[in-house]
């Protein structure tokens, strides 16, 4: 069989690259475009869905023991009529791995023969039937769900090679969540004016996975209750990870915490610039300061081309804008006991020297000082601020969350449910990040963990296939053509071999 589907993607795949090959074209009287004896007819036979490649996910789920362990800890339901635990989380979890943006959206898979053959399900729960199961959520119960995904995303790990393990990099910040409706329990006002949730959420530097996502009301600074989430989380690396490190922004850096995390990894988090700071930056000599260069953001590979006008810098300048620009930047360092430590940290100060212009009038000079507090004597102090702004990339998670899988969302009435579907939502992430730590060519597999989530979709779900369901199988029988089925075939191979206890 692996013979025959490998003969046949081949065959596929040398037609398209025989349509896409170079070729001199005449002069075109008619666009590409050109089909119009265009009809529908339906198949009375076959079933098929458009999102095919839920079945590799669905049957990782399984082999990874998933559903079972959420229906052994979380015990939501007196009665199976006829959904299980599982059931629900998995039924929210696919809808967004099918593309769904909302509960409603549930209804066009449950109307769909063929989506509920590929899965070997009767039925699957509605909407409301879902909205129901998450207001059953407790705090305790949310907590509890997000450890059984964590005992599960040990298995995955304990199936990586020995590099996997060398460094474990947690990325810890905090977002605003907004929403427009008025009648949502615990949602408040932040101090930028916004309505809704604020949400705080880790994940793991080198997987982008989300290992917590906590919710919390609007006006909850970020450092709410982070310290006890932090402690979760190197619960979590610490004893697998040969290194485990964290970083933050000033929120995090709570230094009634830092002796006790000092024990356990190694941290680097923005320090506010208050003025003892600033003093102590100031009083060191000049010969201390060394200047800051900046990495290129990325290697080009190709020819030099001259570079496009920036049309934002020419806007800003035309029309008279307060502009600040960034002349040169400097680094130093110097320890420090902050007042709730009785350990001293290295501090590594950043010095940028700028220039407040209007139009091409410049205004003044300016100097702003920056701080970041480690407990780390190996990194150059130009490493630590590196090691200190890839934290960015963690935004871009949180990014992906809010409008790729559309996590951060609130479609219950309370708090407590919403943080339930935050992280039955934040799931789908995680099992794209998953599968690619499970896939046998791990180029692919870096690929797929990076990747954005929309784009994740297009290429690995929505694949067309027909569903053939037999006394012991059920077939997903493959209609199209993408660039990545074979090793996205050779994926699904090792994870129905894959046995995980």
């Amino acid at each position: 069989m692996k013979k025959l589907n490998h003969k046949i993607l081949g065959k596929r795949k040398r037609k398209i690259e025989k349509r896409l090959e170079r070729r001199n074209w005449e002069n075109q009287e008619r666009p590409m475009f050109k089909g119009m004896n265009i009809h529908y007819e339906m198949d009375d036979r076959n079933k098929g869905i458009a999102c095919g490649g839920i079945g590799v996910i669905h049957l990782m789920t399984k082999r990874l023991g998933l559903a079972k362990e959420i229906d052994k800890h979380l015990h939501l339901l007196k009665r199976h009529l006829p959904y299980h635990e599982s059931d629900h989380v998995l039924n929210l979890t696919y809808n967004v791995l099918a593309g769904g943006t909302r509960l409603e959206d549930i209804e066009l898979q449950r109307q769909d023969e063929g989506w509920m053959d590929a899965l070997g399900a009767e039925i699957i729960p509605d909407p409301t039937t879902a909205g129901d199961f998450l207001r059953r959520f407790s705090e305790g119960d949310v907590v509890g769900l997000m450890e059984v995904i964590n005992g599960r995303r040990k298995k995955v790990w304990d199936r990586q090679p020995k590099e996997f393990f060398k460094k474990a990099i947690l990325n810890i910040d905090g977002t605003m969540s907004e929403t427009t409706g008025e009648c949502k329990e615990g949602m408040d006002i932040s101090y930028k004016g916004e309505w809704g949730y604020a949400p705080l959420l880790i994940s793991l530097a080198q997987t982008r996975e989300a290992l917590y996502v906590v919710n919390r009301p609007g006006n909850a600074p970020s450092h709410l209750d982070s310290a006890f989430w932090i402690d979760r989380s190197l619960d979590l690396v610490e004893g697998r990870f040969e290194e485990v490190w964290m970083r933050g922004d000033t929120d995090f850096s709570l230094t009634e915490h830092l002796d006790r995390w000092d024990e356990r990894c190694r941290f680097v988090f923005g320090l506010d610039a208050r003025q003892n700071l600033v003093s102590l930056a100031q009083r060191l000599s000049e010969g201390r300061w060394e200047a800051l260069e900046r990495k290129p953001k990325y290697e080009v590979k190709t020819e030099g081309r001259q570079r496009p006008e920036n049309v934002k810098q020419r806007i800003v300048r035309e029309r008279g804008y307060k502009n600040i620009r960034t002349i040169s930047e400097q680094v130093a360092q110097f320890d420090y006991r902050p007042v709730k430590c009785k350990k001293t940290y290295r501090v590594v100060a950043l010095r940028k020297n700028l220039t407040v212009e209007r139009g091409e009038q410049a205004l003044f000079d300016d100097i702003r000082y920056f701080f970041y507090i480690t407990n780390d004597r190996t990194m150059s102090a130009q490493e630590v601020v590196y090691f200190a702004n890839e934290r960015c990339d963690h935004e871009n998670d949180i990014e992906q969350l809010k409008n790729g899988v559309n996590a951060l969302r609130m479609p219950s009435e309370d708090l407590v449910s919403n943080w339930a579907y935050m992280v039955i939502a934040a799931l789908a992430w995680n099992l794209k990040a998953w599968l690619g730590l499970l896939m046998p060519q791990k180029i692919l597999g870096h690929r797929i963990v990076r990747m954005e989530f929309k784009r994740f979709l297009n290429t690995f779900m929505k694949i067309p296939c027909l569903i053939v369901k037999t006394g012991r199988q059920i077939i997903y029988r493959l209609v199209g053509y993408n660039h990545c089925l074979k090793e996205y075939l050779r994926a699904f191979s090792v994870i129905k071999e894959c046995r995980v206890t």
